[in-house]
């Protein structure tokens, strides 16, 4: 019987892997998204479209991009859509350092180290654990992480898209849970108390509101993302038989040079990192934030540019000690060749910017994101049902909207001010939305970085495409869905403080 389930599941995903890749190119794709974008706004403006917006009361319409002013704003605007993608400068700078990096050797003689004396059996915990760390420095994991996993996984015989996977499932997947405060954590905060105060004009929503409960997520989403990874992943995938090849495996030790340019580039590192504390210890440290605080410092808001600073003087370390790097032109020329692997990726940005900008001028996404919700708020279901949909909800409105403040921004002030009279905190409204949020990342074409995460598996299999991805990360999601569910209903069953002064009820009046 369990074969039977077994074959049936990877004959689904299989199909599934088929029917996305029948798909035309992801940029053509994003493309037609576009055009579907211009269609239905000029549609649902026609057919008087509408919604009040929660949070202002106001009538929100669709705005037809196909009138006159909306054509004008198209053509007036379609380069700074490309440019100012967000992810568009970050995935530039990072790959710039992470070039010096990667052509000084740096890298490779550290991926050596890291195979060399990790377990083999924790290789994947290790990876997942690592992505969900890394949501602390905002989208290094996506630059940096998943194609790394790639090559350790490679590098130690395992197909290198199951590596990618599994960091990519960390990174994304579990983008909410984490062991310390990151930016992302006073942002939905303070929204999450903008919609409160629209009940009781007292409350407040502390940046450490869901904290207990995310410390927990992280275990629990890291042992899941290793069962998936090992278990389902792995084995539908086979033995990697690609034409890229590992990098050198004569592991047994580094040369005198190798280690000499590993210290050079520690001696840089820990020159890097005693300037931070300096920076950062003081109350009035160059490091602060205008507040004197750590989240709203450079060092968060700003981690990409560090990370092109650090990476970058380590691997000019490396290189000038080892002699791979004999001048400024060598320097140059490993940061060209990195620029060089994001063709692919520059031309799918083009296209997926402009329908990003499409459907938010539009205001399709308040639309759909509004009436959905409405739909919601019709059932009367007990605290556990109804969370549970909450969560199916919010992972539904991420297929269709990738930021999470935006979201959140649309849907707090509707739940939150709901679930209050029912009895219900914001705080728990909260963290069952971020849930929702998290678990369909891995296969929301809308999530920002999906098309960079189709140029790295390209690297190993050139016919990839949406289909593959979606079919290689689909058991994560479900697999997420169903442990942080189990998790948040342990929580609710048991009445566990979400975080410090934050619990699951609220009584109104007090």
């Amino acid at each position: 019987m369990s074969k039977m389930k077994v074959g049936f599941s990877q004959r689904l995903l299989n199909w599934t892997e088929r029917a996305g890749n029948a798909l035309p190119h992801p940029a053509t794709l994003f493309a037609l998204f576009a055009l579907a974008a211009l269609l239905l706004s000029a549609l649902g403006h026609h057919m008087n479209w509408e919604v009040i917006h929660p949070g202002t009361k106001e009538v929100v319409k669709p705005f037809n991009l196909l009138s006159h002013d909306g054509i004008h704003r198209i053509l007036l605007e379609m380069v700074d859509n490309f440019t100012g993608f967000a992810p568009l400068g970050i995935v530039l700078v990072a790959m710039l350092g992470i070039g010096i990096a990667e052509q000084s050797g740096l890298i490779n003689t550290l991926i050596r180290l890291l195979v060399l004396n990790s377990p083999k059996h924790l290789l994947t915990f290790v990876l997942v654990f690592s992505g969900i760390l890394s949501n602390l420095a905002s989208d290094v994991g996506y630059v940096l992480l998943i194609p790394l996993a790639g090559v350790i996984f490679l590098a130690v015989g395992r197909h290198p898209i199951a590596g990618m996977a599994a960091a990519f499932a960390g990174v994304s997947g579990g983008f909410s849970a984490n062991l310390v405060l990151g930016t992302v954590d006073p942002l939905l905060a303070g929204l999450s108390e903008e919609a409160a105060i629209i009940l009781d004009p007292t409350y407040e929503v502390n940046a450490t509101a869901n904290y207990y409960f995310m410390v927990a997520s992280t275990f629990v989403i890291s042992l899941a993302g290793t069962f998936v990874t090992e278990k389902l992943v792995e084995p539908r995938l086979g033995t990697y038989s690609g034409e890229v090849k590992p990098e050198d495996r004569s592991f047994d030790k580094l040369s005198k040079t190798e280690k000499k340019g590993l210290l050079a580039a520690a001696l840089t590192f820990l020159g890097i990192f005693i300037l931070t504390l300096i920076g950062i210890i003081p109350e009035n440290g160059y490091f602060r934030g205008t507040d004197g605080g750590l989240l709203s410092s450079p060092l968060i808001r700003g981690v990409v540019a560090m990370l092109f600073v650090t990476a970058g003087a380590m691997g000019l370390a490396y290189g000038f000690t080892t002699g791979v790097f004999k001048n400024d032109s060598d320097v140059m020329d490993g940061m060209a060749k990195s620029m060089k692997t994001l063709g692919t990726y520059l031309v799918l940005v083009f296209f997926a910017a402009q329908f990003v900008a499409y459907f938010k001028w539009s205001n399709l996404g308040i639309i759909m994101a509004v009436k959905g919700a409405n739909l919601l708020m019709m059932a009367n279901l007990g605290l556990i049902p109804l969370m549970i949909l909450f969560i199916i909800l919010s992972a539904m409105v991420n297929m269709i909207m990738g930021s999470a403040s935006a979201k959140w921004a649309i849907l707090a002030p509707i739940f939150i001010p709901m679930f209050m009279i029912m009895g219900y905190s914001p705080e728990l409204s909260q963290v069952v939305y971020r849930i929702g949020d998290s678990v369909t990342n891995v296969i929301s074409p809308m999530m920002s970085f999906f098309a960079l995460i189709i140029a790295f598996v390209q690297k190993y299999d050139a016919k990839a495409g949406i289909g593959t991805i979606i079919a290689t990360m689909v058991p994560y999601s479900i697999v997420f869905f169903i442990a942080w569910t189990l998790l948040l209903i342990v929580w609710l069953l048991f009445g566990i403080p979400l975080g410090p002064g934050a619990g699951i009820h609220y009584e109104i009046g007090i």
